[in-house]
């Protein structure tokens, strides 16, 4: 499917996505939902949703891991409605294009993702919000490109998941072998066909911090109907183990580099819950400390790994107030202009 078919389908799409959501306005919504993203890239299409007016102050939304951007579904409709949001599929996910054959996913080539991006829609300086996996994609485009990133808030992410030195070796070897398994069995394999109601019951076994709603949610963009079901639109190598890691003292430096005043927010049942051995937990300490000491915020709220999906008005003000106060007003049409999305 080409770009322009997209933005048919796009409200089609959001209209099924926003469907029994209790506490938003479907009007509301649909009022901020104006168009489907599609960005070409070499190897076929960046996909993801805009909300907001097109001079709006940009913000560009990034998920978490085997989600999509149907992750700010819900929480974006209750953020300032004057702003332009990006909600990227990252490759890989949603109805973003898979990874040529043989290429791994990393880090580094999510950084590039978005910097591809970032050049289609022209814009110069935003501010990001990034959910887990996004969250760590978000910490590392920060450093690498700090003069672009104005706030950085981390939904239940640290920016960086330090890998200890002695690990690395073992672990680039084990995802090495998994690609070269997976390519053997690929073609005896082929895609799994799900019901639909069994495609909703995978999807809240493999990852129990979603309510049934946001299973919902996501499945408008995570699957898609074919005979006999559903089949997920992500790519099974998004498993595999990331050959491509950081140390504790390679995360230090990109975090030293970033430049953005960066809001962490931990949720009370979320990620930090998964790190039992005192290295984990010390660095995760450092980490946060970091960012306290460079001006930045960190705040804890009551609920899970996907709060912001499960329950935004948790987090809503919260991310308002902080990006509200390094929104900047334009003084002139040029400058408005330099910000402004092509899409």
């Amino acid at each position: 499917m080409h770009c322009a078919e997209y933005q048919i389908l796009a409200v089609v799409r959001m209209i099924k996505t926003l469907t029994g959501v209790r506490h938003l306005s479907t009007a509301v919504a649909m009022k901020q939902a104006v168009s489907e993203l599609c960005v070409p890239v070499p190897w076929g299409h960046i996909r993801g949703q805009v909300w907001g007016p097109e001079q709006g102050r940009p913000v560009l939304c990034l998920h978490g891991w085997a989600d999509n951007s149907g992750s700010f579904n819900t929480l974006i409709p209750l953020l300032p409605q004057e702003w332009k949001y990006v909600a990227m599929d990252m490759v890989g996910h949603g109805l973003s294009s898979h990874r040529p054959d043989g290429v791994f996913y990393t880090f580094p080539t999510y950084v590039s993702d978005v910097r591809r991006v970032v050049e289609a829609l022209q814009w110069k300086r935003f501010s990001i919000i990034g959910h887990s996996m996004g969250g760590n994609v978000a910490g590392l485009f920060s450093a690498v490109y700090p003069e672009m990133v104005e706030s950085v808030v981390l939904l239940d992410s640290f920016g960086f998941l330090p890998t200890e030195v002695k690990d690395m070796a073992r672990l680039m070897r084990k995802g090495i072998e998994e690609m070269i398994q997976f390519e053997k069995t690929k073609d005896e394999r082929g895609e799994k066909v799900y019901t639909y109601e069994k495609a909703v019951e995978r999807l809240m076994v493999a990852n129990p911090s979603l309510s049934e709603q946001s299973v919902h949610i996501l499945l408008e963009r995570g699957s898609t109907q074919v005979e006999g079901g559903v089949v997920f639109n992500r790519d099974f190598r998004i498993n595999l183990t990331n050959i491509v890691r950081l140390g504790l003292d390679q995360s230090f430096e990109m975090q030293s580099r970033i430049q953005a005043r960066v809001l962490v927010v931990l949720a009370e049942d979320g990620f930090q819950k998964s790190f039992s051995e005192p290295e984990q937990k010390k660095y995760v300490s450092d980490l946060l400390k970091g960012y306290s000491d460079h001006g930045g915020s960190v705040v804890t709220v009551p609920g899970d790994h996907h709060v912001h999906l499960n329950s935004p008005e948790t987090v809503a003000q919260i991310v308002t107030d902080y990006l509200q106060a390094e929104a900047v007003p334009q003084s002139d049409s040029s400058a408005t202009d330099t910000q402004a999305a092509k899409l």
